[in-house]
C-alpha cells in the first residue's frame, strides 16, 4: 500500500469509518515487523474497541493473521473437527473431549490456551502430567494429529504469529473483551490449524468472560459468519458458567477428574457438557445422523474403554507418563488438604464463579500474569451447585494448597462466594442454546 501512514489509519479508526483490507493488512504486517510501536497499536486496538469491527474488518483481520504464519492442510474429505471453550472455572472438558472424538473416527487438531487471570487453561493441566509436551513445529504437531488422530499443544511460533503478539497488548490495555478482536483471534487459530468444523462452548455467567446471553449472541453471530466466510462449519453451545465445572478447580486435580470421566466415573455437569459438545462435532461432520445416535457413540466409546486407551496413546506420542491413569500419586499433590466448612443452613442462591477462580490464583493454581509459576498440585474441590441445599457444619468442599495459613485465607474467600439464602432455588440449566451456521 502506497503512502500508508499509521497515524491517519488511527484517526479514521478512532472517528468512526471502517478500514479497508489493505489498510488493516499494513498496519499488522507494519507492526511484526517493527515498524510501528507497541504505543500506535495499543491505539488502534482501543479505537477498534471503543468503534467495533464490522464484519468485512474482521474477515481482514482474521486473514492478515492467518497469512503471517505458517497453516495446517489436512486431505481433502478428512473428517477434521475441533471444539473451543471461551473460558471458565473448573473446565476440563477437552481432556475428555478430545479423546473421546478421536476414539470415534474424527481428526481433531486441538491448539489449547494457558489459564490467565479466574480461567484455567488446557496446556497447565496436561503439563501436570509429567514428561507431557505441548510444544510442537507445525509440522510436527501435523503428524501426531495424521497418526493418532488428535494431538494437543500450544501455539507455536509459526501458527498465527501477529494474534500471538498482539493478544499480548490486549490483555495489559483492557481491550481483550472486544468482539471484533475476539473473533479474529480465535477464528484465525481454528482456521490455521485446518479444522474445517468448529464447536465453541460459549460460556456465560459469573465465571465467564460473556455476562448475558445477548452479548454472547452477538460474538456467536460474528464467529459464525467468519468461520463461514473462511469455508468452516461453526456450532456455538451457549452453556451456564454460574457455577464451577465439575468438583476440581487447579491443574492436576481437574486432570485426576477427567481421568476418572474416562474410566466411566461421571459427574452430571462435566457428563451433560462433554456429550452435548461431542455430539455437536460428530453431527456436524456427519458421523452421527442425531444427538440421541451421537450420545450412544460416545457413551460406548467410554464404556468400551477405547477413549481412556487413546488417551494413553496420546500420553505416550506427547512424552507423558502414562502410568498416572492407574497411579495418581504421581501427580503434584498438596501437604494441606483444608475443609471448607459451611457456615449456615440454606440454598446455594449464586456463586461468584470468577472470585473462586482468583482465590486459587493466591496459591498458584493459576496466575496473574503470564510469567507466573505455578503449583500443579494447588486447587479445590467445590461440590455445591447453585439450587443446592447446604447445611451448617458440613464440609462443602476442600483446598489444597501448600500451607495451612494459606489453605485459611483461600477457604475463606471461597465461602464469601457462595451467597447461600433460606429459601428454595431452583437448579438451572447447564445448555442454555445451540446454534448453527447456515449452510
Amino acid at each position: 500500500m502506497n503512502n500508508f501512514n499509521p497515524v491517519e489509519l488511527l484517526i479514521k479508526k478512532r472517528d468512526g469509518y471502517s478500514l479497508a483490507p489493505a489498510e488493516i493488512s499494513c498496519f499488522v504486517n507494519a507492526y511484526l515487523k517493527g515498524e510501528i510501536a507497541d504505543y500506535q497499536m495499543s491505539a488502534f486496538l482501543m479505537a477498534c474497541f471503543l468503534q467495533g469491527l464490522n464484519k468485512q474488518e474482521i474477515e481482514a483481520l482474521t486473514k492478515t493473521y492467518i497469512d503471517s504464519g505458517g497453516t495446517i492442510s489436512f486431505a481433502e474429505g478428512l473428517p477434521v473437527a475441533d471444539k473451543h471453550s471461551t473460558g471458565g472455572v473448573g473446565d476440563k472438558i477437552s481432556l475428555m473431549l478430545a479423546p473421546i472424538a478421536a476414539s470415534l473416527g474424527l481428526m481433531v487438531p486441538m491448539i489449547s490456551g494457558r489459564g490467565l487471570g479466574h480461567t484455567g487453561g488446557t496446556l497447565d493441566k496436561l503439563e501436570s502430567i509429567l514428561g507431557f509436551r505441548t510444544s510442537f513445529s507445525l509440522q510436527e504437531f501435523k503428524e501426531l494429529v495424521e497418526k493418532h488422530s488428535f494431538a494437543l499443544a500450544g501455539q507455536s511460533e509459526e501458527l498465527v504469529p501477529a494474534d500471538k503478539k498482539i493478544y499480548a497488548l490486549r490483555d495489559v490495555t483492557a481491550t481483550v473483551e472486544s468482539p471484533g478482536l475476539i473473533t479474529a483471534s480465535i477464528m484465525s487459530k481454528k482456521i490455521a490449524e485446518g479444522a474445517k468444523h468448529l464447536v465453541i462452548d460459549l460460556k456465560i455467567g459469573s465465571g465467564a468472560f460473556m455476562p448475558n446471553i445477548n452479548k454472547a449472541k452477538e460474538l456467536a453471530e460474528l464467529l459464525m459468519t467468519t468461520g463461514k466466510s473462511f469455508g468452516q462449519k461453526v456450532t456455538v453451545v451457549f452453556s451456564n458458567m454460574n457455577s464451577p465445572l465439575g468438583h476440581a478447580v487447579g491443574n492436576a486435580l481437574e486432570m485426576i477428574e477427567a481421568i476418572e470421566y474416562l474410566k466411566g466415573n461421571y459427574l452430571p455437569d462435566t457428563y451433560e457438557l462433554t456429550t452435548v459438545l461431542t455430539a455437536q462435532m460428530l453431527i456436524s461432520t456427519g458421523k452421527a445422523k442425531d444427538f440421541e445416535q451421537a450420545k450412544k457413540m460416545i457413551d460406548e466409546a467410554v464404556v468400551s474403554g477405547k477413549a481412556l486407551e487413546k488417551f494413553r496413546e496420546i500420553i505416550i506420542a506427547q512424552g507423558g507418563e502414562p502410568k498416572v491413569l492407574e497411579d495418581y500419586s504421581l501427580f503434584a499433590s498438596s501437604p494441606v488438604i483444608y475443609p471448607i466448612i459451611a457456615k449456615q443452613n440454606g440454598w446455594v442462591h449464586k456463586i461468584d464463579s470468577r472470585a473462586i477462580g482468583y482465590a486459587l490464583v493466591h496459591i498458584k493454581a493459576g496466575r496473574k500474569k503470564v510469567t507466573d509459576t505455578l503449583d500443579y498440585g494447588a486447587g479445590a474441590l467445590l461440590y455445591p451447585k447453585i439450587g443446592d441445599a447446604i447445611k451448617q457444619g458440613e464440609k462443602i468442599g476442600e483446598v489444597h494448597c501448600a500451607s495451612k495459613n494459606e489453605a485459611e485465607k483461600v477457604a475463606e474467600l471461597i465461602l464469601n462466594a457462595y451467597k447461600i439464602a433460606d429459601t428454595q432455588k431452583d437448579k438451572e440449566d447447564l445448555i442454555l442454546e445451540i446454534a448453527l451456521s447456515e449452510e
